[in-house]
Formats: structure tokens, sequence, C-alpha cells
């Protein structure tokens, strides 16, 4: 079984933590049943929410994963758009080489 947008990020959360860049993921996709999802919408978890956050001093930076010619979501957009007002970047990267240009630009 295929998961490209895994494989990305999972080479790209690699990379900042061996730049010790601090980030986590956010795992709000998946299937889950209905019981599960109401559980975790009531804990908080909101649709549109990047896959990665980065945290540098005084600063948080939202990444989206996605494949050369993976699109977001309407909620995603909703979620940059809410996310950029507040004065926040909001990153979509398709490769290793986003997150490579990221930290060679901060560092």
């Amino acid at each position: 079984m295929k998961h490209p947008e895994h494989d990305i990020q999972t080479d790209i959360v690699n990379y900042l933590r061996l730049s010790k860049i601090f980030c986590f993921a956010v795992p709000n996709g998946g299937l889950r049943n209905l019981k599960t999802a109401a559980f975790l919408k009531k804990e908080g978890a909101t649709a549109g929410v990047s896959d990665l956050i980065i945290l540098l001093k005084n600063e948080a930076v939202f990444v989206e994963v996605k494949t050369k010619t993976g699109r977001q979501s309407p909620e995603q957009k909703i979620f940059q758009h809410a996310v950029e007002l507040l004065g926040f970047r909001y990153l979509i990267w398709r490769s290793l080489d986003d997150a490579i240009k990221f930290v060679r630009e901060i560092k």
C-alpha cells in the first residue's frame, strides 16, 4: 500500500529533528468510528488543521504536506486563512527539498 504524503512527511520530520527544529504532527486525519470522532471533536479536533506545527523562538509555523499534485481541502484553506489572519506563516511543502530550503533560510 502506497502512502506518498506519509512518506514525504516522514522524511520532513526526520530532517527537521536532525536539524534540531522542534516540530510535531497533528494526527487529524484517518478513518475513525463515529464514537471516536465525536470524542476527539469534543477534545478540540478541528478539520483542516495543518499536518505539522514547527515552533521556533517566538514563532509558530504551520505546514501542510502535499504531493506534487495534491490539493488543499476547503477546510484546510479555511484553516490557512485563519492562521494567516493571526500573523502566522502557513506553508505547503511538497517534498523534503522544501524543508531543506526552510531550514537554510532560518539558520
